[in-house]
């Protein structure tokens, strides 16, 4: 009923940047907090970035001050603008939205299928 489609993952160099889409779409109300997440292989998925729809923002401390997050309310839309890349930045990054698919539901979190960011030395 809905789906969260990532897009962007790539393989880039040290210092370089990219940027992930991750778009909402299905039987969709009312979209709450968005956020990135990722995960490496045998940890724990962390958090990279949230936003609320009201524009407000909340990063990990790892990635601020070298990524964004944005969002475009009228495409169900969530951006992850990623500068300055290190190595440590690899992994899968995942999207996630609470969605509210009437006006008498609650949110309701929704993920995406991840995408694989590398980041060679």
């Amino acid at each position: 009923q809905v789906q969260l489609v990532e897009s962007g993952g790539d393989l880039v160099q040290t210092g370089g940047s990219l940027r992930l889409s991750c778009a909402a779409s299905g039987n969709i109300f009312m979209i709450n907090n968005m956020g990135w997440y990722r995960q490496v292989p045998g940890k724990q998925r962390e958090l990279v970035a949230t936003i609320t729809s009201g524009g407000s923002t909340n990063y990990a401390g790892s990635v601020k001050g070298r990524f964004t997050i944005s969002r475009d309310n009228a495409k169900n839309t969530v951006y992850l603008q990623m500068n300055s890349l290190k190595p440590e930045d690899t992994a899968v990054y995942y999207c996630n939205a609470y969605i509210r698919s009437n006006w008498y539901s609650g949110p309701v979190p929704y993920w995406g299928q991840g995408t694989q960011v590398t980041v060679s030395p």
